[in-house]
């Protein structure tokens, strides 16, 4: 989904579609379906873009007004895009608004036990019921997604802010813990 206008003089759509680009780029990396064991369907993909969508927004929580603008505005551009893939899939006009609602519901659902579950140190409980949906990961595969989970907490974390606000997250590869 493009958010380019040629007249606007926001810079800020520049960044959040950068940034929304960044996070449906590492979400479609193949190693994620394949060494992590996450479903490669559209429940799957869903779930990464939404893992990735949280450890953005936690990064970017309490860094400011700037942050806070960039933050919305990306939640807006990842059901704008959501939205239209939608509509892209063939869903009708009538269907589209209760999907995304739903969609809405499990994104912060999903980024809610997600925070509790690091706070608790149970994120292996939280992508089990999660990430994985309905299929059963082996021990290694939710070894290397919590790994990769915390390693990206920390390279964001690490990050210059004014990398991630002006759309340049820098997310770790998926290491395989075999």
């Amino acid at each position: 989904m493009s958010l380019w206008k040629p007249f606007s003089r926001d810079p800020m759509l520049a960044s959040v579609a950068a940034l929304h680009a960044a996070i449906i780029s590492q979400a479609r990396q193949r190693a994620f379906y394949t060494t992590g064991g996450v479903p490669d369907s559209i429940d799957g993909r869903f779930e990464m873009i939404t893992l990735h969508s949280y450890l953005i927004l936690r990064r970017l929580r309490g860094a400011g007004e700037r942050a806070n603008r960039l933050s919305q505005a990306l939640v807006n551009a990842i059901f704008a895009d959501l939205d239209a893939s939608l509509r892209e899939m063939g869903a009708g006009d009538l269907g589209i608004g209760k999907r995304v609602k739903r969609m809405a519901t499990a994104f912060y659902g999903r980024a809610a036990a997600y925070e509790a579950a690091e706070n608790a140190h149970h994120q292996a409980e939280a992508f089990q019921r999660n990430l994985f949906g309905t299929v059963t990961p082996m021990p290694n595969q939710l070894a290397a997604m919590v790994t990769y989970v915390n390693a990206a907490s920390a390279a964001l974390a690490e990050q210059p802010l004014d990398e991630i606000l002006a759309g340049r997250p820098a997310f770790p590869a998926l290491e395989s813990t075999v």
